[in-house]
């Protein structure tokens, strides 16, 4: 049995991460998390209290990570400030968060030789032109475009140095978008899903030609589990389902799937620096490692998800209203 230490375990991939290792492993497992806005106790609920224990704390405050690390065999670090529109808000706590904490929990990892896997984002190497027939892959140079994207690029380069000047055993995933249960309505895909619940109407960026590569939350989860068993130390893996679609596509999809015309849904103002295009190719992950995604289908997926959100109103429901003010004061 293997105990982890999951930073960031009550957000939404992070909690998806937790639920998956429950159901699939005979690990134990301690969520670090400091429930900001986007972290949710919820999200944990009926989980066994004899494999999951929530630990509320920063990620950059060493004498918190420090005795948990003691007590880890792996740790896998989710624990990040995530949203783009936030940074370029107030880009602080993003510093904070994403390069301080990482800095923090390596430190502690090097002294207590713990195995260390970082999960970071596609975000990191820019974006792509919509007829560009390219694909992200582990050679692409690193090309952020904003206060997020920059800080989670600085982190993963803290982790290279940290395993080639120090030894620490790690490795570091870079994903493309995640959709699925326990996502915080502020995100585009269960933002749309819960207008549509609500009898509201869908709300598409600029002209909704931006390209997203999409991944169950499931899918992220096996494929962190797989490298944590075989990947290589030091070596980088990018996680993708070929799910590419346009923005306009998703908002489309969820209407048809909820049985609402194709059309009903409102265009409101870009977001600023929109990138045009991720996409990511996966096949080192596949190839080396033996991984496939279970939702390869991405129609099934989201069905899934809406579905889930239709039962779960009650997770959700608290913060639609303070997310929809916010945006309808951006004109969005």
């Amino acid at each position: 049995m293997t105990h982890l230490l999951v930073t960031g375990g009550a957000g939404f991939i992070g909690s998806n991460f937790v639920h998956h290792v429950v159901a699939n492993t005979d690990d134990t497992v301690t969520v670090l998390d400091k429930l900001t806005y986007a972290g949710n106790r919820a999200s944990l609920a009926g989980l066994p209290e004899d494999r999951v224990r929530l630990v509320v704390g920063d990620i950059a405050d060493a004498s918190v990570v420090d005795p948990l690390m003691a007590e880890a065999d792996a740790v896998v670090h989710y624990a990040a400030e995530s949203h783009n529109d936030n940074s370029l808000h107030d880009p602080r706590p993003f510093l904070d968060t994403n390069i301080i904490g990482t800095y923090t929990l390596l430190e502690s990892a090097r002294r207590h030789d713990v195995r260390f896997h970082h999960i970071s984002t596609d975000e990191v190497y820019g974006d792509l032109e919509l007829d560009d027939p390219a694909r992200f892959t582990e050679q692409t140079p690193y090309n952020p475009s904003s206060p997020y994207s920059s800080t989670k690029a600085g982190s993963d380069l803290l982790v290279r140095a940290w395993v080639r000047s120090f030894g620490v055993r790690a490795t570091i995933s870079n994903c493309s978008n995640n959709y699925g249960p326990f996502q915080h309505v502020e995100k585009f895909i269960p933002r749309q899903i819960t207008n549509v619940l609500r009898g509201e109407r869908p709300k598409l960026y600029g002209a909704g030609q931006n390209v997203r590569d999409w991944i169950h939350a499931d899918d992220h989860s096996s494929a962190v589990l797989a490298i944590l068993a075989k990947g290589e130390i030091g070596e980088t893996y990018l996680i993708g389902a070929d799910g590419e679609k346009s923005n306009r596509d998703v908002v489309e999809l969820i209407l048809e799937l909820t049985g609402q015309p194709a059309d009903a849904y409102d265009l409101v103002a870009d977001r600023p620096g929109h990138d045009m295009r991720y996409a990511i190719d996966s096949s080192k992950l596949r190839s080396s490692l033996g991984w496939s995604p279970s939702y390869a289908d991405f129609t099934a997926g989201l069905a899934a998800t809406i579905e889930w959100y239709r039962a779960n109103e009650s997770w959700w429901a608290p913060a639609k209203d303070g997310v929809e003010a916010f945006y309808a004061s951006k004109g969005q």
